[in-house]
């Protein structure tokens, strides 16, 4: 029986009679469409939910990364505080971007960005997300034609934006600038950890990157030896020969578990350490959030110092400005009580959402490095096996 994820993470059947909310969303299916520069791949989108905000118990929607890219913009913009998934990067090398191992990432990224949406406590509340998974296409085409603002940006521009937050928060944090900042030790300690935590990420995803390229070096060395010890028993034509023979159909036969492998050590351990990388990046963007809403709020109540000095000097002097004054100053002291609010309520999110993500990389780590110790004693004991059953054929020829 097919399972779903609960928006709780939790898994049962749509077919359970109990009344447990769940929402399922998968990502497969993947098509090129187009040709040339104007090729693109879109994703079979399957939504299962029994949630009564939904048009019903599934629903099935073509989409592409642009519309993916939409979600994303609009649930950072309205979530602020919240760690919002991040999404896969764009192939910048055009021969990789339609390689069927990209687009099968591409496919797998695409689909734990959105289960981590529609399992979040807030963001599976989104009408946005609603609307990402039930519109149909002429609707999110007329969505993104519509965009205004931030969101009618180009993606280059919203890269440049992604950096420049990326170069500030570096440059608070390194002390390079100086702006007013928050000065909270618990805030200070989780600046490093995040900091650090990237760093580790970073050079352990690129450890696994060696891995599956020796993997496959290995692989494709065994398949040319394979081939040229089988020319080489051709030529013997008696027992050698055969010997020979059969140590090349072993060595083209491992080759193959060799690349597999690499294959499945690419998708389950090198590809959820980068996502995790990514992961990071999306939590310094939140940080980079954080700073300007505590600067936001510093800015507003020197400001707000400011006009209330000169409001009691105009009463002290009976200004017939006073009214424009008492006005100007209620105004900001309201913008500023609001300023305030956000920053709390940020401050408050990003501590819940810390402890979440700890949580969830705790298992998805721990998942990772699981399949890779799985991984290796498989192919070891697989390689183990096929060389050790030709030791005798070896041992026979060599003492004859």
């Amino acid at each position: 029986m097919e399972q779903q994820r609960s928006i709780s993470g939790s898994s049962q059947s749509p077919r359970s009679p109990s009344s447990q909310p769940y929402l399922s969303v998968s990502v497969t299916d993947p098509v090129k469409l187009g040709n040339g520069v104007q090729a693109y791949i879109s994703y079979r989108v399957i939504t299962k939910t029994n949630l009564p905000e939904y048009q019903g118990p599934e629903k099935i929607v073509i989409r592409r990364y642009s519309d993916f890219v939409w979600l994303h913009d609009h649930l950072f913009e309205k979530y602020k505080g919240i760690f919002i998934p991040p999404l896969p990067e764009k192939s910048a090398v055009e021969k990789f971007r339609f390689s069927s191992e990209f687009i099968e990432m591409r496919c797998q990224a695409l689909d734990t960005f959105v289960n981590r949406i529609a399992s979040h406590h807030e963001l599976q509340q989104s009408e946005d997300l609603r609307t990402f998974l039930q519109a149909d296409e002429e609707t999110m085409e007329r969505l993104m034609s519509q965009e205004t603002g931030i969101f009618k940006r180009k993606p280059a521009d919203l890269m440049q934006i992604f950096k420049d937050v990326q170069s500030r928060v570096s440059d608070v944090v390194l002390g390079k600038e100086k702006p007013v900042e928050e000065s909270n030790p618990e805030y200070e300690k989780l600046k490093h950890y995040i900091f650090e935590l990237e760093n580790h990420l970073a050079e352990a995803q690129k450890h696994a990157y060696r891995l599956v390229k020796r993997h496959r070096e290995l692989g494709q060395s065994l398949s040319d030896f394979g081939k040229a010890v089988k020319l080489l028993g051709a030529c013997e034509g008696n027992s050698l020969g055969k010997v020979f023979s059969d140590l090349g159909t072993k060595s083209e036969t491992l080759s193959d578990k060799l690349q597999k492998e690499a294959h499945q050590l690419l998708m389950n351990f090198e590809e959820p350490l980068k996502d995790y990388v990514r992961s990071v990046q999306s939590i310094k963007a939140t940080i980079a959030e954080r700073a300007n809403a505590f600067r936001r709020q510093c800015e507003l109540a020197e400001t707000i110092k400011l006009k209330e000095i000169n409001l009691n000097r105009l009463i002290l002097i009976r200004s017939d400005k006073v009214g424009e004054a008492e006005f100007e100053y209620n105004q900001l002291k309201a913008e500023s009580e609001e300023a305030t609010r956000m920053f709390e309520k940020i401050m408050r999110l990003m501590n819940e959402e810390i402890v979440r993500f700890q949580e969830q990389k705790t298992l998805d780590m721990g998942i990772a490095f699981h399949e890779f110790a799985k991984g290796q004693a498989r192919l070891a004991n697989g390689i183990a096996t096929a060389w050790r059953s030709l030791l005798p054929k070896l041992e026979a020829c060599s003492s004859s």
